[in-house]
């Protein structure tokens, strides 16, 4: 897509709300000890996609997620909302799956693209990008869309995967062939290179800012796909568990922040103990608590430095009276800066 030839008065502001954490400001005030943010424009981008999957379902979790009241509880903070609907995903049936090593390659990429173009509209109108799966799989694009938006101004981002899985895998590691596991994969350039090289030529991330929290499930292959790529910072269950969520997380974003304008933070909900969050893609026990969860949003949320925020592997057919997609409301709302005071 090309870049725009005009923005919005304060559009870059806008794009990069908090690029520049510091002391509170006219925009940053205090209450009761904490600093409030100020308010963003949210571009709310719904990509209903579950060809990456096994299981079938998540192409409905933007809808429970809306139905969960997202729009309202974010408008309740003070935010500008601006719904933009769901990109076009092909129906399964209505597609050959192609090689059995990358199921729905094709069309999951051309999705892909249509959902990294929306991203990066969404950047240029100075809007911070909302983005509701469908399976892991989107952030292929999404990711690919905020690199790009930031590359034009010569800059790079940080990404924060918090997910049970390294999604780490490729054509040729995955044992299942499931393109929900090769995301991060693609991203840092280790293929598949249709994946890869969404809006010109990847890598989108540099290894050192990207950082994995929260995995507790990883392909044995996966791991000399992790060393490969360089990425170092891996923040595993038993890390957070001997120390705490809030030192993780500093280290974390951090990393992510180091050199970049900012982060983008993809947040699959299977990272969330299926005690807490029964209704995702590929549930793994042992995942983060209720209060753990909310807290690595609240944190994410006093930096003030994320670029955009995605929600997948919400599966509305295996949850619970929509409890894992009011969840999500919750987590989002946390990361946009809903404080308990």
């Amino acid at each position: 897509m090309p870049k725009p030839e005009s923005q919005p008065p304060n559009a870059a502001s806008a794009a990069v709300p908090a690029a520049l954490p510091g002391p509170p400001t006219a925009s940053h005030g205090v209450y009761g000890g904490v600093q409030t943010l100020p308010p963003r424009r949210i571009k709310i981008i719904g990509v209903p996609l579950d060809l990456g999957a096994s299981r079938r379902g998540v192409d409905m979790g933007p809808s429970a997620v809306r139905v969960a009241g997202l729009e309202a509880r974010l408008e309740a903070l003070g935010h500008e909302v601006r719904d933009a609907g769901n990109i076009s995903v092909p129906l399964a049936e209505t597609k050959p799956s192609g090689h059995q090593s990358a199921r729905y390659l094709k069309e999951i990429t051309d999705t892909c693209t249509r959902a990294a173009d929306s991203v990066l509209k969404a950047l240029g109108e100075g809007m911070t990008p909302l983005i509701l799966g469908g399976d892991h799989s989107v952030a292929a694009g999404s990711v690919s869309g905020v690199s790009e938006f930031f590359r034009r101004q010569n800059q790079k981002i940080g990404l924060i995967w918090i997910d049970a899985h390294a999604d780490m895998n490729t054509p040729a590691t995955s044992p299942s062939g499931n393109v929900h596991g090769m995301p991060l994969a693609a991203l840092l350039g280790l293929g598949p290179d249709p994946l890869a090289n969404i809006l010109g030529t990847g890598p989108h991330v540099s290894p050192e800012n990207t950082v994995i929290v929260g995995v507790r499930d990883i392909d044995a292959a996966e791991k000399e796909n992790i060393r490969r790529a360089g990425v170092t910072e891996v923040y595993t269950m038993r890390d957070i568990d001997e120390r705490g969520m809030r030192t993780v997380m500093e280290e974390a974003l951090r990393a992510a922040g180091r050199g970049t304008a900012g982060y983008h933070v993809s947040l699959d909900m299977d990272w969330i103990d299926p005690e807490d969050a029964p209704g995702v893609g590929t549930p793994v026990r042992g995942g983060a608590t209720y209060r753990e969860a909310h807290l690595a949003m609240e944190i994410i949320a006093d930096h003030g430095r994320m670029l955009a925020l995605e929600v997948v592997e919400v599966n509305p057919v295996i949850d619970e009276h929509n409890r894992t997609a009011d969840l999500a409301v919750q987590l989002i709302s946390s990361a946009f800066g809903k404080k308990i005071l």
